[in-house]
């Protein structure tokens, strides 16, 4: 492994297999040549034509799109067992800033290639110099990456919801953290990627935060999705990334972003410096 692998491993695609999904004429999203087949069964929901997929024009309005989508989701579900509706709704929009046309199941944003958004928090403790990190093992009953390293604090972003807000949730279902120590977490940057899974595309954006932890905290998960915590210093996360695939997929992008930012890893020992830092903000 190196550290370029994981960048190559979150932005396998292949763009000609998709079709544009349109909303308003605007370009939200991405729908593969197959499902958009499954698609032509619901004209009532969906114009389809060789070149793109858009909601049909006589949906007007946020409620009334969502609905609609939901309907022909659960249908194709029972009919070709597409990902099934999780009960989690999730923005649709071209941009973070942008308006919602509507919202998304988030068990189905894959299949129609909608940007998701989340956050990801990077909890560490300095010790002397030295830096050292909360690394999250994810619990084996999680449907994705069972068993993976993860961030102390991570989550998809729910359309209702604040970044702060969600941020703040997170921390106290995954690392039993109080209220005022998760506002203390401070925006540093965003990650992306665009990912082709087993029904779609994942062009992701992660919203990363670090939060300098005092020494006598310890996380304690609340929620059943970590297995453990483990306080690991930046040396061994740095050599645990390059050469294995401990971490949860798109985690490794996160802490690579937290390494270059705090001068952990160097352009002088690095000599895929510039490619890292400019493979971690990719999309479509």
């Amino acid at each position: 492994m190196a550290f370029l692998d994981h960048i190559a491993l979150c932005n396998q695609h292949e763009l000609d297999r998709f079709r544009p999904f349109l909303v308003e004429e605007r370009h939200v999203g991405w729908v593969r040549a197959d499902v958009a087949w499954h698609l032509e069964d619901y004209p009532r929901v969906f114009t389809v034509t060789a070149d793109a997929v858009s909601l049909h024009p006589h949906l007007i309005g946020h409620d009334a799109r969502s609905a609609a989508v939901d309907e022909v989701c659960r249908a194709l579900h029972v009919k070709w067992q597409t990902p099934a509706l999780r009960g989690e709704r999730y923005r649709v929009a071209q941009r973070w800033s942008d308006t919602p046309l509507m919202t998304m199941d988030r068990g189905v944003v894959s299949l129609f290639g909608v940007r998701a958004f989340g956050v990801h928090v990077n909890g560490f403790v300095r010790d002397g110099d030295r830096l050292k990190l909360w690394v999250a093992t994810r619990a084996t009953d999680r449907a994705v990456a069972p068993g993976k390293l993860d961030n102390l604090i991570a989550g998809g972003q729910p359309a209702h919801l604040s970044l702060q807000d969600n941020l703040i949730k997170e921390a106290a279902e995954e690392a039993g953290m109080p209220e005022d120590l998760a506002r203390t977490a401070r925006p540093a940057g965003v990650i992306s990627y665009c990912l082709e899974d087993s029904w779609g595309l994942k062009p992701d954006v992660m919203f990363c935060y670090d939060l300098e932890l005092p020494a006598d905290f310890t996380p304690r998960n609340t929620d059943g999705e970590v297995a453990s915590f483990t306080l690991m210093d930046v040396d061994e996360v740095k050599t645990r990334i390059r050469d294995t695939q401990d971490f949860k997929y798109n985690v490794n992008l996160v802490v690579l972003d937290f390494l270059i930012r705090h001068g952990v890893l160097c352009p002088d020992s690095e000599p895929d410096y510039a490619e890292i830092a400019h493979g971690l903000k990719q999309g479509w």
